[in-house]
């Protein structure tokens, strides 16, 4: 799926891409504080640095800012799912990667997360469903790892476990960014990571796993 177009009057890309980051970092402890509805552009404009002037010349709305937050996670997370893949496609280490680096990204970007389905429902009628696609796709990425498995002959699934098992993993991902405040009490993320790991592995029938 292309990206959403989101307009901006500067046409420097690497500039754009630099203001916009500015714009989520400083919308997101804003947005997370005060809810969306309550922040002001001004404001956002504020905590990112630059003038409300500057501000309008990389987005047109406030929804704008929102957006770009929900599609800077999925972003991340498909950069972080295919780092480190290079020769190990179709292999349990390349899934045991993916999951690692998944959950990863949930709690270096945890604000970003809880700031997303917190505020989602504020996203227009054309926007929603882009956001939503772009969370199947990621649930996808998961299904690809487990059908190399599969094509490598590391696994033997049916179409229907590798589409639940796939949620069941971008589930446990969510989680750690939901509820890490009780979590990490009990576990580090390292600790969170191979107990989830191992028990996804012996739901695979994975022999070996602990």
């Amino acid at each position: 799926m292309t990206k959403r177009e989101v307009q901006a009057s500067v046409k420097d890309e690497r500039l754009v891409q630099k203001r916009r980051d500015q714009m989520i970092k400083g919308a997101v402890a804003l947005f997370k504080e005060k809810g969306f509805h309550r922040t002001t552009t001004r404001e956002i404009a504020k905590s990112a640095g630059f003038s409300i002037g500057t501000l309008y010349e990389y987005i047109r709305t406030k929804e704008d800012v929102l957006y770009l937050v929900c599609d800077s996670i999925y972003d991340h997370v498909k950069e972080r799912l295919e780092e480190d893949l290079h020769g190990k496609e179709g292999t349990l280490e390349s899934l045991k990667l993916g999951i690692a680096n998944f959950f990863h990204v949930m709690d270096e970007m945890q604000a970003e997360v809880l700031v997303m389905y917190q505020e989602v429902k504020s996203l227009s009628k054309d926007a929603l469903p882009y956001v939503l696609k772009k969370e199947m796709e990621m649930v996808a990425m998961f299904e690809n790892l487990l059908n190399k498995c599969i094509e490598n002959g590391e696994l033997a699934l049916s179409e229907k476990q590798v589409k639940i098992i796939a949620h069941d993993i971008f589930v446990q991902g969510q989680m750690w960014g939901f509820r890490r405040w009780a979590l990490r009490k009990l576990f580090t993320l390292d600790e969170y990571i191979e107990l989830q790991t191992e028990f996804i592995f012996k739901g695979l029938g994975v022999k070996g796993a602990k």
